[in-house]
């Protein structure tokens, strides 16, 4: 009977230790998964992130020819179009700036020169080329400020805000500096642009899309849409004296 008993006792702790065991292996596979679905939704963000540094580099670029500046005066231009808007972000959301931390965005700036320089011709024959690049840094920054404000656990509106100051300020520095009117303060719609892909993102987050589909998704919204404004001049009402004729039409 003490035997039939001591038996008992150890099927019950070996029933109690596998028990344990797959409680444990079940939390491990989850949290283990977990991450690897974090790390690849951070990895399509950088991927995101180094494009549009590409072409915002490059758009700044393309600007600085015939303005007689040497190649590091052109890297330097491309290198703040690339860099000044996801900078105004984090010093807004209290972080160090991005490029602080990582060198991948000087290399990346450096390769669009170098494209540049390698291919001259094609692109400055190419006339729209600026405003095509500019409008697909426009779209991916504007991603990855919302992404990156979400993530700060911030409110959808002040994501949608950071996103339009990622995508648009660097643009507005570039043009600063080469002494251009700001392709934000023009005609066509641009800072707009912006926030009606942060309504799109956050409309396919709340019907739980992936992450990827919702980024893409929301970034091919703004590129879309800042290319209709350039090819149609789509935009808004302008803001004209009340004693000019003009105004009396409007």
């Amino acid at each position: 009977m003490d035997s039939f008993k001591k038996l008992e006792k150890a099927i019950a702790f070996i029933d109690c230790g596998m028990l344990k065991f797959f409680v444990c292996t079940t939390q491990i596979n989850f949290f283990t998964f977990n991450k690897i679905v974090l790390n690849k939704q951070t990895s399509f963000t950088t991927f995101l992130d180094l494009l549009g540094t590409f072409a915002f580099a490059f758009s700044g670029i393309r600007l600085v020819s015939g303005k007689q500046i040497d190649w590091f005066g052109a890297y330097i231009i491309g290198l703040v179009t690339a860099i000044g808007g996801g900078t105004i972000r984090d010093l807004l959301l209290d972080v160090t700036p991005f490029w602080m931390l990582d060198g991948k965005y000087f290399l990346t700036t450096a390769a669009a020169l170098l494209v540049t320089i390698l291919f001259k011709e094609k692109v400055f024959r190419w006339g729209n080329t600026l405003y095509l690049f500019d409008a697909i840094g426009l779209g991916l920054f504007t991603i990855v400020g919302i992404s990156k404000t979400l993530d700060a656990g911030l409110p959808f509106w002040v994501c949608i805000i950071m996103g339009a100051i990622t995508g648009s300020v660097g643009g507005v520095v570039r043009d600063v500096l080469l002494n251009e009117v700001p392709l934000l303060f023009r005609k066509d719609i641009y800072a707009l642009a912006c926030v009606v892909g942060g309504v799109v993102y956050f409309a396919c987050y709340y019907l739980n899309l992936p992450t990827g589909i919702t980024e893409l998704v929301a970034a091919l919204t703004v590129i879309f849409i800042r290319i209709l404004a350039i090819k149609f001049h789509i935009h808004l009402p302008i803001l004209k004296p009340v004693g000019s004729e003009e105004g009396k039409e409007l």
